[in-house]
């Protein structure tokens, strides 16, 4: 056989395809894995959404290709949320566009706009898409750091004019995954005003802006002054609305960035099945605010199970105001060697901050993405386990 392309060989293996790989042969020996590692919800979406799914999907006229950038309705309902959530005015038919779900938009706009040598600005701690993406398409990444001493923001002021002026492209992620940290409008601002004096495309990834704790409401970096100048924003619907597996998101924001995708796009997918676009507009539409607080509200609760429980497993956590994670710092401060330790030996699976870059090493994410009863079991194997762990790596 042909060697494989070149371009692969700076790629990383998945993470998440490794650990799934363990935890099927743990499973295949009768061993009960309780996985706190994935971040998919394990709610339904709304009735209203599943009814609309079934309904088009027997309709004899939904099932042809729906054009490379979705129909029509679809894009209109996605300006709808945007005006009635964020009060941003967007134009369906220039600056918005269907995906297949935000990661293909993710590693696509990085085909869009990098070439090879071309520099990518990615958070040290961060979805490992935004760097993959960049690497597929031959291009260098900078990474910007994060830290906990201050919130997990980026400072943008402090890279030096060298990479700002060399970079073109840079992702932020709020309410952030893997670390749950948040950002106000005001940080929006100013990432929007240094990029734009930097000629940087700036990509919001912003999939959990409606997972939120405490009364807190994200914002979107659309709502900056200036922000359609520079800037795009992924939205999707697997955490709004539940629909992890259904594949759906969407590009929005300016225009030339759209257009750019959409080519790329065409290329590469002939566009969403008719029912699928159908099931989000109800979603966008018909969903209340209050199915989402109450879906929130289970969240929460256990997000606040676990916090307690952190302390007696060698865990510390700041309190998250978004996202669907729990970002913990290693006691030993070895994120590797607790995850293999409480896989083998409490059959718990988490995932290692260092599958999310090298400020992540001395962390584990933590998924609010299990049922109750499942978690409770979880977090009393780990308080079994914690004093009597034997030291292995």
């Amino acid at each position: 056989m042909p060697d494989r392309a070149a371009r692969l060989n700076n790629l990383p293996v998945y993470f998440f395809a490794v650990i799934a790989q363990r935890i099927q042969a743990m499973q295949a020996q009768g061993i009960d894995v309780i996985s706190l590692d994935i971040g998919s919800p394990d709610l339904p979406p709304p009735l209203a959404v599943i009814d609309a799914l079934s309904n088009s999907a027997h309709e004899a006229t939904t099932h042809g290709y729906s054009g490379y950038r979705g129909i029509p309705a679809f894009r209109e309902a996605v300006a709808r949320y945007y005006k009635k959530r964020f009060e941003v005015v967007l134009n369906p038919e220039k600056e918005v566009l269907p995906l297949l779900g935000s990661k293909e938009g993710i590693v696509n706009l990085s085909l869009a706009y990098l070439d090879r040598g071309d520099l990518a600005l990615v958070p040290d701690i961060s979805y490992p898409s935004y760097s993959m993406g960049a690497r597929l398409a031959g291009g260098d990444v900078h990474w910007l750091p994060m830290s906990r001493e201050t919130g997990f923001l980026l400072d943008v002021l402090s890279v030096p004019d060298a990479i700002a002026d060399r970079a073109k492209l840079m992702w932020v992620n709020y309410p952030n995954n893997p670390t749950g940290a948040t950002a106000e409008l005001d940080f929006y601002q100013t990432v929007v005003d240094w990029s734009n004096k930097h000629d940087i495309l700036l990509a919001s990834d912003n999939p959990y802006v409606d997972v939120t704790y405490d009364g807190y409401k994200a914002s979107s970096v659309l709502e900056a002054k200036n922000a359609k100048n520079c800037a795009i924003e992924f939205m999707s619907f697997s955490k709004t609305f539940n629909m992890g597996g259904w594949r759906l998101g969407a590009a929005v924001g300016n225009a030339d960035v759209i257009k750019t995708l959409l080519q790329v796009k065409s290329n590469v997918d002939s566009g969403h099945f008719r029912p699928i676009y159908d099931a989000g507009i109800v979603a966008l539409d018909s969903t209340p605010r209050s199915w989402i607080d109450e879906r929130n509200t289970v969240y929460q609760r256990r997000r606040d199970r676990i916090l307690e429980t952190l302390p007696y497993i060698g865990l510390q956590a700041q309190k998250p105001k978004g996202s669907l994670y729990i970002w913990g710092c290693v006691e030993d401060g070895d994120g590797d060697k607790y995850v293999n330790q409480t896989l083998d030996q409490a059959h718990v699976a988490f995932a290692p901050g260092s599958a999310y870059g090298s400020g992540g090493g001395k962390y584990i994410r933590i998924s609010l993405g299990i049922s109750d009863d499942r978690l409770e079991i979880a977090l009393q194997r780990l308080r079994d386990w914690y004093p009597n762990r034997k030291d292995s790596n």
